[in-house]
């Protein structure tokens, strides 16, 4: 079967639904979280660096980033393995993204507190997209403040439609269904429509 990974980063974690498709038909094979760090501080690594010097900011901002990089490295590769161990075939993934993040420096970023939700935000984004090219899969961006309008237009389908489907997808597989999730398999959906 033909199947695509739709991924929703929270701090320090990401929703992970792999959604199949046969005969035009979707499955949800797999939904797990997948946790992108080990420490609680990691989750926001801006924040754990507030009151610290300029130097020591810095280290730990550069070993929060590059701790979420490489857990979101082995989750996804563990994703993938799991789903060649059962033979399907992965056409790609989606991940959604939020607005773009101008080239503030770390201090910059510290300065603002608004600034460091937004840094952590892309952070754990951008970690899964990275993860996701290096285990050398196809990536779709997907835009969540629009998903709904995104989607409708990639699948060519009325919002009214994709909300049935996601429902019918949720009470196949039972709780939890939430947020996350659904959003996650519309992702997945859009992967598998633009990649197979």
């Amino acid at each position: 079967m033909k199947v695509a990974f739709g991924l929703k980063a929270h701090s320090g974690w990401a929703a992970l639904i792999l959604l199949g498709v046969d005969d035009d038909q979707f499955e949800v094979i797999d939904r797990r979280r997948l946790e992108l760090v080990e420490e609680d501080w990691a989750k926001q690594p801006y924040h754990a660096a507030e009151q610290l010097e300029t130097k020591e900011a810095r280290q730990v901002v550069k070993r929060g980033t590059s701790a979420a990089h490489l857990h979101a490295r082995r989750a996804i590769r563990d994703a993938v393995k799991r789903v060649e161990k059962n033979a399907h075939s992965v056409v790609g993934c989606a991940v959604l993204m939020g607005a773009s993040m101008p080239d503030w420096t770390v201090e910059q970023i510290l300065a603002v507190h608004f600034r460091m939700h937004k840094a952590e935000g892309v952070l754990f984004r951008e970690a899964l997209v990275e993860a996701a090219r290096h285990s050398k899969l196809k990536v779709v961006e997907v835009p969540e403040k629009t998903l709904d309008e995104f989607a409708v237009h990639s699948l060519g389908i009325s919002s009214s439609k994709l909300a049935e489907q996601v429902s019918t997808l949720g009470k196949s597989i039972g709780a939890p269904w939430g947020k996350d999730q659904k959003e996650a398999t519309v992702a997945a959906m859009i992967a598998l429509k633009q990649l197979s």
